[in-house]
């Protein structure tokens, strides 16, 4: 990035959105207040990003799983955004894996909700996504599902606002 580039054009707050959303965050703490014998030299995101072949470790916390979930989303096309999964997260189970709804009609029917994003089994054998452990209560997995059923029926998890 030169100085005649989004610094001087949008100003450092601007500058600091764009870099974090690169996923390079780390880099914009020497641009600011940093003296060139103390800053950091800047490495492209690419040379940051892991190997070929190498897994990405995710925390094994909500934001991990959605992170996880959006990385096999992408490998199979799958659209959504961490905002939409998050939101519809904590509506249908309070961000809890193990959550089951035992009193809708699924319930009464006897194939209970299950999950982060409470999916039924028949939904989720159908919707199951390579890659993912097949069961309903893993959350990279359950939260995949979820997705690709949500694509399938509303065109992505963004455009589900409600119980689907």
């Amino acid at each position: 990035m030169t100085a005649s580039g989004p610094l001087r054009r949008f100003g450092r707050a601007r500058l600091v959105r764009s870099v974090a959303v690169a996923g390079v965050a780390a880099v914009a703490l020497p641009l600011f207040g940093a003296t060139a014998a103390s800053a950091a030299p800047a490495t492209p995101a690419a040379a940051t990003a892991p190997a070929a072949g190498t897994a990405t470790a995710y925390p094994n916390t909500l934001d991990g799983w959605i992170r996880e979930s959006l990385s096999v989303m992408a490998q199979h096309g799958i659209p959504g955004s961490y905002d939409a999964i998050h939101r519809n997260i904590l509506r249908e189970s309070s961000g809890n894996p193990q959550a089951i709804n035992l009193w809708d009609s699924n319930a009464v029917a006897g194939t209970p909700s299950k999950g982060l994003l409470q999916v039924i089994d028949p939904t989720f054998r159908a919707y199951h996504v390579p890659g993912t452990p097949f069961d309903p209560f893993h959350p990279v997995a359950n939260i995949t599902a979820a997705c690709n059923y949500a694509a399938d029926r509303y065109g992505s998890i963004d455009n589900v606002f409600g119980a689907y």
